[in-house]
């Protein structure tokens, strides 16, 4: 009984509170998120547009199946994250990628995130109304 290894690439991708463990396979292009398509995981074409960027700027969309997990915060975030994820999993296909991918902004991860509400206010940024008398 002999083994196959199958060559995979693994790429983690974070946005806000969401993370996604992205892997690329060599195959036909097709898109698996949490064991559904693409199409009927992500309900808007932006969100889809979002995770298809990475292999789009490269023209490999047709040569990779991509295999997503993705966990925590909203489907926004939760396409960020995986863009993020499969950029860096492109770096492990090749490294030589990397300058066309950063040119485009696919390799930053996004810092925005929740701001805390601090005490004595009503929210982050929000006060209680100011009264002088």
């Amino acid at each position: 009984m002999s083994a196959v290894a199958k060559t995979q690439y693994l790429g983690t991708g974070r946005r806000k509170k969401s993370i996604a463990r992205v892997f690329l396979r060599p195959g036909s292009g097709d898109y698996k998120v949490n064991g559904r398509t693409l199409d009927a995981y992500f309900p808007s074409e932006t969100q889809r547009v979002t995770v298809r960027v990475p292999l789009l700027s490269i023209e490999k969309q047709k040569d990779f199946d991509v295999l997503i997990t993705v966990n925590g915060g909203g489907v926004n975030s939760q396409a960020g994250a995986a863009r993020l994820g499969i950029a860096r999993a492109l770096l492990r296909f090749n490294a030589e990628l990397r300058p066309q991918l950063k040119k485009l902004g696919l390799l930053t991860r996004d810092p925005r995130a929740k701001e805390r509400k601090k005490y004595g206010q009503k929210g982050a940024r929000k006060r209680f109304q100011f009264s002088k008398r």
